[in-house]
């Protein structure tokens, strides 16, 4: 990891020291995804949140929030020092992102499936009225085990959304154990191919290899994109990489907030 991705990661860990809980293996999975859509990719304007030509990002794995909060605060949606109050009673940062709550939040997400109908909703107004914004919606692999993923995914096929990217946070360990165990999801590219989408696959943690693939979106002119991301659950710690029993944790130690912190020096 170099210096952003540690930065990016501190800022977690500072919301996980406020709130002394939170989903950190499911949140660090997708940093390098979420900072390169924000960074190289995503039109917005963190003074103006509601400008009507702003890209729309859909975080649909909302537990996961922590990332989004974290790279918000970094583009000025909010004050950084707002992430020590995460999950306090009076906070705005949630368990799980809210609209109208927050800035920068597009949608209320956490229950999972949701995120991807909103989002070609979205893409589809966009084509009605003829607007140029691009939406971009962040799955996790074990939430596509929801029937409703695939039928926003077989009507944004049916439209032809080219403005719709879907990226697959595809770490493989979903609340309780392996996707290949719970429900497995392969051939996870065909499906997606089946339903109309352009297909690519990439390693979620490589960040020019991520800056390259979203340089040349859409992929195709007359389909949606789905990216597949692989990465490691956990990821920049290693007593958490890969295992399943961090996809959340209460009652956080000051001796965990600071092994995590020494894992980014």
């Amino acid at each position: 990891m170099d210096q952003r991705s540690k930065q990016l990661r501190r800022s977690i860990v500072d919301a996980l020291e406020g709130g002394r809980r939170g989903h950190l293996g499911s949140s660090m999975s997708m940093v390098e995804i979420l900072r390169v859509l924000y960074d190289s990719f995503l039109q917005f304007r963190p003074d103006e949140p509601m400008w009507t030509e702003r890209d729309r990002f859909i975080l649909s794995k909302g537990h996961g929030c922590l990332t989004l909060y974290s790279i918000l605060a970094d583009k000025g949606f909010f004050p950084k020092e707002e992430l020590l109050t995460f999950c306090a009673p009076t906070s705005r940062l949630g368990g799980h992102p809210e609209f109208g709550k927050l800035p920068g939040v597009e949608a209320s997400t956490g229950a999972l499936g949701h995120g991807l109908s909103i989002g070609v909703g979205m893409a589809l107004a966009a084509k009605i009225r003829k607007q140029s914004y691009r939406v971009v919606v962040v799955t996790g692999d074990g939430e596509i085990n929801e029937g409703s993923v695939w039928e926003a995914a077989m009507s944004a096929g049916k439209h032809q959304l080219s403005a719709l990217t879907v990226f697959v946070d595809y770490n493989k360990l979903q609340s309780y154990g392996p996707t290949r165990e719970v429900l497995d999801l392969e051939p996870l590219a065909d499906k997606w191919v089946s339903f109309g989408f352009e297909v690519e696959q990439v390693d979620g943690h490589d960040v020019q290899a991520l800056e390259k693939l979203v340089a040349r979106l859409p992929l195709n002119s007359n389909k949606p994109t789905a990216v597949i991301c692989h990465t490691i659950k956990g990821k920049g710690f290693p007593f958490a990489e890969g295992k399943a029993d961090w996809h959340h944790k209460s009652g956080l130690t000051s001796k965990d907030i600071t092994a995590m912190y020494d894992c980014l020096i």
